[in-house]
């Protein structure tokens, strides 16, 4: 690729040109800028963005997104773009795990090595600096990846003045010297968790917000909201910060309703989302996290059916409580139907939960066998018989798990979501696109129906519902069966698993005839 110095000084001056040469250098695809109707392209709107904070007009600012489209690629490429214009800039690349700052810092580098790169600019990394998340380049700037939470001791961005700065009364160079750029540092399932998003603010005030060498060195923050509660809703005065930040937020549908990137997501598109997974819609796509608080399920999302559906799989989950006192949560036991919806009389392909029976108590550790098989033997009468069950792992969970596993034709399963650590409200947003698609049914007139929506609709967020157990079976079941699709692959596979036993049973009786003739003792 050859230049022009014109050229080069285009590229130079415009982040969005640079990012557009440097991504279909890198990837061989065109960088597409956003068509959308009566919006300004994203693209444009971060690039200028970006650019207002190396040039000095703005000292913290928090771009805010929607998911998946394209802010991560353009604050790479504005690290590697600044280093082109400062090569002696430092900067601190922060991202929610390690890994994926590494990943980040990685492209960065990668970029910075391309020949036409290094033809057009001065940069140069050192030709030790084999690290991905650490490197120099020789004019003595830097790139630095950290995770939320991880140590940076030692580390620091932006340029502290010389010698002569500071004869001169001056605290630091009066041009860009490197930022903190920080791309997404919650992660999503994990942002529900008061510790662990409590552990990011304290890191990010009591850490990272320090590691600056100059107190003009720019904090640019560009993700997607995630909770009302996050880091983003506590930057700026009047909250935990006492510094001014520039907020600039880019929902996916505005309030005349234009769509902010239609490729990804038209305005039609939006609304189904808006309807089917609110809570995931207004934090992360319109930038509004709405107040916890609010029902996670609502009742009418739930369909009751009058007839039961044809049922392909039955499997049971369960959410075992620590003793049988009133005020602890009750062990739950649910018992599932898994069918193909159809809708007059023609296939959907989507699989639906038919919630065949529940039962919840406070149940005595001890009994917690007695009373599972007691429920287990109620499930067996329905016409397809139960051949699984998943039980939480925790406590009493996993002694129950043990008992059962000397159960003939009880196959106990594991899944992501049983694992300890997995926030229930995760969990539960998660779930909130299943049910609102209505595919979780009750039969009509059952009597656990009422006890099971009453519970259900309770359920927030932030804990203020007394009892979750029931909705936790619910959730057990949704991931396993229609986000995993454990049973629905175990059902395909017995069919499978029958013919090959047909096969090897006729082999041996094949086998065994011909013996009996040459022994004589065949008989027809």
């Amino acid at each position: 690729m050859q230049v022009t110095s014109e050229e080069r000084d285009e590229i130079l001056g415009s982040l969005l040109k640079f990012t557009c040469v440097f991504y279909k250098l890198l990837t061989n695809r065109e960088f597409l800028i956003s068509r959308p109707i009566g919006r300004e392209p994203m693209q444009i709107t971060v690039a200028r963005a970006l650019m207002e904070c190396e040039d000095h007009q703005v000292n913290r600012r928090q771009i805010r997104t929607p998911p998946r489209y394209g802010k991560t690629i353009m604050a790479v490429c504005f690290i590697a773009w600044t280093l082109a214009r400062w090569p002696d800039c430092n900067n601190i690349y922060v991202s929610y795990a390690h890994s994926l700052a590494r990943k980040h810092t990685g492209l960065v580098k990668e970029i910075m090595m391309l020949p036409q790169y290094q033809h057009m600019f001065d940069a140069r990394i050192k030709r030790d600096a084999s690290a991905k998340d650490n490197f120099e380049t020789v004019q003595g700037g830097s790139v630095y990846a950290v995770g939320s939470g991880g140590t940076i001791t030692g580390r620091g961005a932006g340029i502290q003045g010389l010698p002569d700065d500071y004869k001169a009364g001056l605290k630091d160079v009066s041009r860009y010297g490197g930022c903190i750029l920080i791309d997404d540092i919650h992660k999503p399932d994990e942002v529900f968790s008061d510790t662990i998003r409590q552990g990011i603010l304290e890191w990010y005030f009591n850490t990272l917000s320090s590691r600056v060498n100059s107190p003009h060195t720019p904090i640019i923050a560009i993700w997607q909201m995630l909770h009302e509660d996050d880091l983003g809703s506590n930057l700026g005065e009047g909250n935990k910060d006492v510094v001014p930040w520039d907020v600039i937020s880019l929902p996916a549908l505005d309030g005349a309703g234009n769509a902010l990137n239609p490729a990804m997501h038209d305005v039609a598109r939006l609304k189904e989302m808006q309807l089917k997974m609110p809570y995931e819609y207004s934090s992360q796509y319109q930038q509004k996290p709405t107040p916890a608080g609010g029902s996670v399920f609502k009742r009418e999302w739930f369909m009751i059916l009058d007839n039961e559906p044809e049922i392909i799989a039955t499997f049971v989950t369960a959410d075992t409580a620590e003793t049988d006192k009133t005020w602890n949560d009750q062990t739950v036991f649910s018992f599932w139907g898994l069918y193909r919806i159809q809708v007059a009389g023609m296939d959907t392909e989507l699989y639906g939960l038919h919630w065949l029976s529940c039962e919840a108590d406070w149940i005595n550790a001890g009994d917690l066998h007695s009373r599972f098989m007691s429920f287990y033997s109620g499930c067996m009468r329905h016409p397809i018989k139960p051949r699984h069950i998943a039980i939480e792992a925790k406590s009493t969970g996993v002694t129950l798990r043990e008992t059962l596993k000397d159960v003939q034709g009880l196959n106990i399963l594991e899944a992501e979501c049983l694992k300890p650590g997995v926030s229930k409200a995760a969990r539960f947003i998660k779930c909130q696109p299943i049910v609102t698609e209505k595919l979780i049914s009750f039969p009509a007139d059952a009597k656990h129906v009422e006890p099971c929506l009453s519970h259900l609709e309770k359920i927030t967020l932030i804990d203020s519902h007394m009892l979750d157990d029931i909705a936790d079976t619910m959730a057990i079941a949704i991931q396993i069966a229609l986000l995993d699709k454990v049973i629905v692959n175990m059902n395909i596979s017995i069919p499978k698993q029958n013919k090959m036993l047909e096969e090897l049973m006729g082999g041996m009786r094949a086998e065994q005839k011909a013996r009996n003739i040459v022994h004589g003792t065949y008989q027809r």
